[in-house]
């Protein structure tokens, strides 16, 4: 077989297509169809968070929007081109940003979500924010989120988020 795949380049063809399918194939298929219930489940639980994280933040309690976060050192954040790492640090952070003297929260919208089960334990969110101000301002950007399933439920374990300009 090792001489007939060297001088048919279909043959060849064929068999890296069935090597292929054979790694991908079944396990995309058979993951979406077998684990479709616990993928809802798990979309619905993290779309949860991400709904308690909005009305934390446009009632303008942090310490409340933060609970969507993994409580851990191990915690990361990154934005702006600076990496946070912590609980404590992020929850610092904020409070800087939207809490300090002369600053203003403004009112959370999340949209564009697309949030994909990658297993029992992990998801990602990608996803659109939006901060409207009282003087009629707005910020906004791009975010990804890596949530996994810890004890105290489905938590952010790391955000990347973007300021568009």
């Amino acid at each position: 077989m090792h001489n007939e795949l060297q001088t048919r380049p279909a043959l060849r063809a064929i068999v890296a297509v069935a090597v292929l399918l054979g790694m991908f194939g079944p396990t995309t298929a058979s993951r979406s169809a077998a684990d479709a219930p616990a993928d809802d489940k798990a979309k619905k639980a993290v779309q949860e968070v991400l709904d308690a994280q909005q009305a934390a933040w446009n009632k303008g309690d942090l310490e409340a929007f933060m609970a969507g976060y993994w409580k851990s050192d191990d915690l990361s954040f990154y934005s702006g081109g600076e990496k946070t790492k912590g609980w404590q640090a992020t929850l610092d952070r904020y409070k800087k940003k939207y809490q300090g003297e002369g600053k203003e929260m403004g009112t959370l919208t999340f949209s564009e979500l697309d949030i994909s089960v990658a297993n029992a334990d992990n998801a990602i969110v990608r996803g659109r924010w939006q901060l409207k101000f009282k003087d009629g301002k707005t910020a906004g950007g791009l975010y990804t989120l890596w949530f996994r399933k810890v004890p105290d439920g489905w938590r952010i374990v790391h955000d990347h988020t973007s300021k568009a300009d």
